[in-house]
């Protein structure tokens, strides 16, 4: 039989990526977009789109309706991501119960052949400094930092749970950050970036950053649809970037300036508070955000050894990751825009 893919969050960045790259093979394919979501106008138009909501059942219906003759292959993208604790209620609903649904749709489709589920390295407990943060056989809420990070660690527990007590074949992908081309919706990463080569950084943050190429980490989806495990999770990560390398490579590549000055985390987190209590009265998004802060103070060293030799996960020089995200960026306008 041939694979119909059914991909949740295809108006996102990764999500978005994966359309790409499917429509690229040929591959037939299906997206899940929420009605009015502005992210769809870059789908490619080889994939079909279906209006929906992970929380609701009819529309999920549709969506897994596909044509006789094909296999069902799905892979769960969308998300919420949370900066804070701001939306408890729909974060979990979204990205927990929204994951439930979807195992529910996989057991019920006759055609079915194999879900992989995007999660995130921070469903997975933080070591200290120095160590290497591997899978780990128990994904508990209890154990991870924020909201998201508790809303992963139950979704990615949930399908691993069906895989390994119900039979589905299931696998889990745990990406790190994510950079590159095709960030439409200009999330946190990228308006920083995008900050910086419009001049508009003097001052930076003394951390580490650990981000993929969005283009590695959607090939990394598709080498999971073949090669990953029933039961089994992969982290697709890359190797630990300071905050300063990261700005000093912008520079270069961008011909912008670096920041002058990069405070301690302590001073920012206190920066962060004000600019948070700011943007809830403003209903705006801050700049800095106590979250923010923490995925740069944080242990980012995050072990991918079991994605590259099982799925055969493999990621780009990040220069190269930098260096085509400023030529992107330029392409679409942003520069001296934002």
């Amino acid at each position: 039989m041939k694979p119909f893919y059914l991909v949740t969050g295809g108006a996102g960045y990764l999500g978005g990526e994966v359309c790409r790259q499917l429509a690229e093979k040929g591959a037939r394919a299906r997206t899940l977009v929420l009605p009015n979501d502005k992210g769809a106008a870059y789908i490619p138009e080889a994939i079909e789109r279906c209006e929906g909501d992970l929380c609701d059942i009819p529309s999920l219906e549709r969506f897994f309706a596909i044509p006789e003759g094909y296999e069902c292959i799905v892979l769960h993208c969308a998300s919420i991501v949370a900066l804070n604790d701001a939306r408890r209620e729909l974060v979990m609903k979204v990205n927990v119960q929204g994951t439930k649904n979807i195992i529910e749709q996989c057991f019920s489709s006759p055609c079915f052949k194999k879900l992989v589920y995007i999660g995130s390295t921070g469903a997975i407990p933080e070591l200290p400094k120095g160590q290497a943060i591997s899978e780990v056989e128990y994904y508990d809420a209890d154990k991870v930092v924020s909201l998201y990070g508790q809303s992963k660690a139950m979704a990615t527990q949930a399908v691993l749970d069906a895989a390994r007590e119900r039979g589905l074949n299931a696998c889990a992908v745990l990406p790190s950050g994510i950079l590159g081309p095709g960030d439409y919706a200009i999330g946190s990463v990228t308006a920083g970036q995008l900050q910086q080569m419009n001049g508009d950084v003097p001052i930076g943050i003394n951390g580490t950053f650990n981000l993929c190429d969005v283009r590695d980490l959607a090939n990394g989806i598709l080498l999971a649809v073949d090669r990953g495990k029933a039961g089994q999770s992969y982290i697709l990560a890359n190797e630990v970037v300071s905050y300063k390398q990261y700005t000093r490579i912008v520079a270069e590549e961008a011909h912008c300036k670096c920041p002058r000055i990069f405070l301690p985390i302590a001073m920012a987190n206190l920066i962060a508070g004000i600019q948070e209590k700011q943007a809830r009265k403003n209903n705006t998004r801050p700049a800095l955000s106590k979250y923010m802060l923490y995925n740069l103070s944080r242990n980012n060293k995050f072990d991918s050894t079991k994605a590259r030799r099982e799925l055969g996960y493999t990621t780009r020089p990040f220069r190269e990751t930098v260096r085509d995200e400023v030529k992107w960026l330029k392409e679409v306008g942003k520069i001296n825009s934002f």
